[in-house]
């Protein structure tokens, strides 16, 4: 039998951090839009001034499953939240309740860091995704859509 443990990410997890990203982003049909490398992924989560947190999913030695978040604010709450950016399981380990386990980790810590939410997207497509988070009590926002500016765009906004 295999044993499962949650534990903060560290600066060796970045390599199967990053592995799982491009598993991810392909998995989404997204591979096109990552431009992300090892040395940044690095930056952001254990720079001098880490701008997100990540726990890992373990089985028997080997890390399986991440999920990247940081904390944003809500002004109608005045409270912080917690933002899951990513989750992601490897695909041969699906299925075993890990992602369930790594949302209730995430969610016991937004209680302990006295959050106001957790919350976090998902694809519209993604309609297995969609279930498995409205079973464990997430209300998915109909009214809500995000709104992204990024590269030429972002630099023409910034100088208008």
């Amino acid at each position: 039998m295999s044993s499962f443990s949650i534990r903060p990410a560290e600066p060796g997890d970045v390599v199967d951090i990053y592995g799982m990203i491009i598993e991810l982003a392909v998995f989404e049909k997204l591979e096109h839009l990552v431009v992300a490398t090892e040395a940044r992924l690095h930056e952001g989560l254990f720079g001098d001034h880490p701008v997100c947190e990540a726990i890992v999913g373990v089985e028997d030695g080997e890390v399986v499953a991440f999920a990247l978040f940081f904390h944003n604010f809500s002004t109608f709450l005045t409270k912080k939240g917690l933002y899951l950016e990513d989750l992601y399981v490897k695909q041969a380990h699906r299925g075993k309740g890990y992602g369930r386990q790594m949302l209730v980790t995430l969610a016991q810590l937004a209680v302990e860091r006295n959050c106001g939410r957790f919350e976090w997207s998902v694809l519209d497509w993604n309609e297995p995704a969609i279930q498995f988070y409205k079973g464990m009590g997430a209300e998915l926002l109909p009214d809500w859509r995000i709104c992204r500016v990024t590269g030429d765009a972002l630099t023409r906004l910034a100088k208008s």
